[in-house]
């Protein structure tokens, strides 16, 4: 048998021509490369070279050998390939899914940090409503779903991604636009834009409407964060959204008022429960995940105590 090593002597001095030469190549000494070669000869019974004024010649009897021997580099040179591709994302996909609220800003932001490290990655983005889900991924039609809460099945796993709040957008020339925080029972005195109460962020608003007894009125419902920021630029009101559909600056035309009330949610990045996950959806995660902690730390900042607004 001959040794991965041994392979690579004898065909850099087949190359070559000359012991030097082949020095070069594996990057030993040229009495190594001469010993390696006498060895390998001596112990298989076959002599490789024919020595004629220091330069080696293949001899007749070992041209299979090295026929064989350059096959066997074909087929490294094609793994090295194959390796390169696989680390560019050449040969794979990234099949994201994501519900409104994280893709309109937040899952672009990731996706072009992993475009960075994937340059060659083919990459497919559904945006999906909550319910459709756990058919994305339980049918392996998708690797991962950005959610805006997590779910209780037995298919899945919930990965944490970042803690989030709710804002209150007014068009920046409304009477509110100089304002910086708003109350839940100032909101409801402005006609109201796309608080489904089924909703998961409209469950927030509206518990907290339900804890402090206030009665309020949704004049026009909407499903996508975008059409909400559209109505309310428009003038037909305000509306409560979520801070990753308007993160930077992504709407201009409205006014983010904070909500003296806590309004805090959690989001999560589903998975199929066991599946593997490739190195291209735990680089999307991990860049995501970034993306969502960083808006947070950028919007905290001191709130002013509802008691404190109210008395204004």
């Amino acid at each position: 048998m001959m040794t991965l090593r041994q392979v690579e002597v004898i065909r850099a001095v087949m190359v070559t021509g000359t012991i030097g030469g082949a020095a070069k190549l594996p990057n030993v000494s040229a009495p190594g490369i001469s010993r390696l070669v006498k060895y390998t000869e001596k112990s298989l019974g076959v002599r490789f070279f024919q020595r004629q004024n220091g330069r080696y010649f293949p001899t007749p009897e070992a041209q299979n050998i090295f026929e064989q021997i350059n096959a066997v580099y074909k087929k490294v040179d094609d793994l090295t390939e194959i390796i390169s591709k696989i680390g560019h994302g050449a040969l794979s996909e990234l099949r994201i899914g994501s519900v409104p609220s994280i893709s309109q800003v937040m899952v672009p932001r990731a996706i072009e940090r992993v475009r960075r490290r994937y340059p060659e990655l083919r990459i497919d983005i559904n945006i999906l409503k909550i319910e459709e889900a756990v058919d994305y991924l339980l049918l392996g039609r998708g690797d991962c779903v950005a959610m805006s809460y997590r779910l209780d099945h037995s298919g899945l796993d919930f990965l944490p991604l970042a803690s989030g709040e709710l804002f209150c957008i007014v068009p920046e020339d409304h009477e509110l636009g100089s304002r910086k925080q708003i109350s839940a029972a100032e909101i409801i005195r402005y006609p109201l834009i796309g608080i489904d109460p089924t909703d998961p962020y409209g469950r927030i608003m509206a518990d907290i409407f339900a804890r402090k007894k206030l009665k309020y009125d949704i004049t026009i419902r909407a499903r996508f964060g975008t059409t909400v920021c559209a109505l309310v630029k428009a003038g037909l009101g305000i509306a409560v959204i979520d801070q990753f559909t308007v993160a930077y600056g992504g709407f201009p035309g409205v006014k983010l008022l904070r909500i003296t009330e806590s309004t805090k949610f959690d989001t999560y990045i589903a998975v199929k429960r066991g599946a593997p996950l490739s190195l291209h959806i735990e680089h999307f995660i991990h860049c995501l995940r970034s993306e969502m902690q960083a808006l947070r730390l950028e919007q905290d900042g001191p709130r002013t105590p509802a008691s404190r607004i109210r008395k204004k």
